[in-house]
């Protein structure tokens, strides 16, 4: 939140929302109060709602009609975790993200490095809490869990993963303190009832629409702040798993963090506004929109995915390709990178058979070396990145 101006008590007033409470030497720290709130919702609100819920609906049509989600499932967490890092200041595309899970680190400088780490460590707690809650409600041990495997071995490590904090922290720039902070949350003893009460509101829906909640709940979980570090980032993921867990969404597929980090300095002037002024429609409305405009952009990248697809096998079937050489092809959709030895380890193909399938993708113009090592050479899919990356 650089470049924001400092806590003011003035600027915050409206009560209904939470309360101010004085910290030592004089300065404050805001407390929500608990959901939900008495919203008003008008018409153009409502119509909103209902895109929104069509633009998803779409999204799930089309999830519901592939042969294998997990040809979209995968990739598009992937760029979930590139972009969710991102506003958090972390600089890793998608390809470097690809060829750190590949162990090819030379392809990187250190420091992209220590961020693809990052964003690594953020498709292990999504994946984590994904496989977590078709049997278990979204608790906070559960937020707990996936906030230790978040910060595991990265920076932030060393501020308590997988523990809600004891100690008091703030918003604001690098820089700032308490006195300069653009935000101060709730004092630890506070900050454990809001998010006792918010446990609560997670475990025993009330009468609003999904989205509605949603939107409730990431600002609630933002003004909370209840760890050190990594609050972003896992009130991002606290949305995805809402989503699937409420049964609005059969896979994740859908992800926020791309609409946020495009405007995000309207995101944090409207989470500061609620807490401030009440501005929960102006919240909402933007929430909204988001949920439309990345239904479609996912609807889109996956029909192009799609269409590349088909593509590539019609391409291949007119070259009699070997088998193996569609089946690597049909295998990028879901992972767009190979190395000739891990990939003949899972299919218990030789290393020769791989590699010779590999150079006739390569010819086609499907797969490009990436590394630019002689031996364990990664191969990427450039034109099914670029549509993931879109």
């Amino acid at each position: 939140m650089e470049g924001y101006p400092q806590m003011r008590v003035e600027d915050f007033t409206d009560g209904t929302v939470g309360q101010l409470i004085e910290l030592m030497h004089g300065y404050h720290a805001f407390v929500p109060a608990q959901l939900p709130p008495l919203l008003v919702l008008d018409w153009n609100l409502v119509k909103l709602l209902t895109d929104a819920e069509r633009a998803l609906s779409e999204l799930n049509g089309l999830s519901y009609n592939l042969p294998n989600p997990h040809l979209l499932i995968d990739p598009f967490a992937r760029q979930e975790a590139v972009l969710s890092s991102r506003i958090e200041g972390t600089q890793t595309t998608l390809t470097q993200l690809y060829l750190f899970e590949e162990n090819s680190l030379a392809a990187a400088s250190e420091p992209q490095s220590a961020d693809a780490q990052e964003v690594a460590n953020y498709v292990t707690a999504l994946e984590f809490g994904m496989a977590q809650i078709p049997t278990r409600a979204i608790s906070l041990m559960l937020l707990r869990q996936m906030h230790e495997l978040l910060m595991r071995g990265v920076r932030g490590a060393d501020k308590s993963p997988g523990q809600f904090r004891t100690a008091q922290n703030h918003i604001g720039s690098p820089r700032s303190n308490l006195a300069t902070a653009a935000y101060v949350p709730p004092p630890a003893l506070q900050m454990r009832d809001a998010l006792l009460a918010l446990e609560t509101y997670l475990d025993q829906p009330d009468h609003l629409p999904t989205l509605i909640r949603l939107a409730l709940v990431h600002y609630q979980f933002e003004a909370i702040h209840p760890f050190l570090d990594g609050n972003g980032r896992i009130g991002r993921l606290l949305m995805i798993l809402m989503l699937c867990r409420e049964r609005s969404m059969p896979h994740p597929l859908f992800y926020l963090s791309g609409f946020f980090e495009r405007n995000r300095s309207e995101y944090y002037d409207l989470l500061l506004a609620v807490s401030q002024r009440g501005e929960w429609s102006a919240w909402i409305e933007f929430f909204l929109h988001g949920v439309v405009e990345q239904s479609k952009q996912a609807v889109s990248r996956a029909e192009r995915l799609l269409a590349l697809q088909s593509s590539y096998q019609s391409m291949l079937q007119t070259q009699r390709a070997a088998t193996l050489s569609l089946q690597l092809m049909d295998a990028l959709f879901s992972s767009p990178r190979i190395s000739v030895m891990r990939t003949a380890r899972q299919l218990e193909r030789t290393p020769k058979a791989v590699q010779q399938s590999v150079e006739r993708l390569v010819e086609a113009g499907i797969l490009i070396e990436a590394t630019g090592r002689e031996r364990n050479r990664v191969y990427i899919a450039p034109q099914i990145i670029a549509i993931i990356e879109n």
